[in-house]
């Protein structure tokens, strides 16, 4: 068989809305799951602040990486073993309330990045401890599910 040129353009346009409509489909999935990733780290973040009032370890147990780090808004390095124990020992360290605000998450395919105002007031190695701080939190998905790998907060300025 003989190709015209009509046929060849066809061929050419068909192959074209082929490529287009895969390519669409493609971006459908991933705004797909990145509307999941991003509903997943919000809940996250929400969860955290509610295992911080409770004074339940199990948070960050299950949700921080082995080697996470931490640097805090007072000015200390924390890593998730330092956490754990400081949420250990409720006598000298107690979330008296929390809450954050501002929350916005950017997924960059298996990293996700959580910036948010938090409001707390605690008791922190036996001493008060109340301030509004700017934080950011790092997740990367391991394995199917994503780990707290970082965090870094700051005083808000007044």
């Amino acid at each position: 068989m003989r190709f015209t040129k009509s046929m060849m353009v066809l061929l050419v346009l068909a192959s074209a809305v082929t490529a287009l409509a895969a390519a669409g489909a493609d971006k459908k999935s991933a705004a797909t799951v990145d509307v999941a990733a991003v509903a997943t780290i919000t809940q996250m973040e929400n969860a955290s602040v509610k295992a911080d009032t409770a004074g339940d370890p199990s948070y960050v147990e299950n949700n921080y990486a082995d080697n996470f780090s931490g640097g805090s808004s007072w000015g200390n390095w924390e890593t998730k073993q330092s956490i754990l124990a400081d949420m250990k020992d409720s006598k000298n360290n107690k979330t008296n309330s929390e809450a954050i605000t501002d929350l916005n998450v950017r997924i960059y395919g298996d990293t996700a990045i959580a910036t948010y105002k938090s409001t707390y007031d605690s008791l922190y190695h036996g001493g008060p401890r109340a301030r509004t701080i700017l934080s950011t939190d790092t997740f990367v998905r391991q394995d199917g599910s994503w780990k707290q790998v970082a965090s870094h907060s700051s005083e808000l300025a007044k």
